[in-house]
């Protein structure tokens, strides 16, 4: 057991070194009693062997004014619809990449269209109930979204999986209600407040 506890350390070491200051993490393992025990990560700097604990980024924005109350519930409801939206546009961007390696293993297109119309069938069953429940504004939210997490537009993942006229299609069906699936995101710009929304979100600063 004595041997054992002692390749642990090794092994944290070892993978410190290899990995670099930025890459290092914590591990764990169980000892004689069955106890959990924690090992901090260490690092070699300037000769000595230090832990090695990676603090999370904490982002700093400048305060936000308010004009009236009017303004204040507009940034609310904008922070309760990134809540809401942004999980999915994540899971959009985690199935596009999932579909498109599985493609890559298909030899033919044949297959390859059977499969895309398995994933279609399945987008629909999972997230029309969901997609039901979004408001006007959460659904247009959710277009800028996907741009910013795959870098492709709505539209442009659309034609790429189902082709053009497909592609065509729903794009037609989404002007009829005023939004458009080859809106793009635009971080610096007109979506400067979205982002600033979701780093808080992701960090959980808001």
């Amino acid at each position: 057991m004595e041997k054992k506890f002692i390749l642990s350390i090794l092994a944290i070491v070892i993978r410190a070194l290899t990995y670099g200051q930025e890459n290092i993490t914590s591990a764990r393992y169980k000892n004689e009693e069955g106890k959990l025990v924690y090992l901090t990560a260490m690092t070699v700097y300037q000769g000595d062997t230090i832990p090695y604990i990676k603090l999370p980024t904490v982002y700093i924005f400048k305060p936000l004014k308010f004009k009236n109350k009017r303004e204040y519930v507009k940034y609310a409801r904008l922070v309760r619809d990134v809540k809401r939206v942004y999980p999915i546009s994540k899971e959009i961007k985690d199935i596009v990449i999932e579909t498109y390696e599985y493609l890559q293993t298909l030899p033919t297109e044949k297959e390859k269209q059977k499969h895309i119309k398995a994933v279609e069938k399945g987008l629909k069953e999972q997230y029309t109930p969901r997609l039901k429940k979004l408001t006007f504004s959460q659904g247009k939210l959710l277009i800028k979204l996907v741009d910013r997490q795959c870098n492709q537009t709505s539209f442009q993942l659309v034609k790429a999986f189902m082709g053009p006229f497909k592609a065509g299609f729903y794009q037609t069906f989404a002007a009829m209600f005023g939004a458009s699936l080859k809106k793009e995101y635009d971080a610096e710009g007109d979506d400067k407040m979205i982002e600033r929304i979701i780093l808080l979100v992701e960090n959980g600063q808001i």
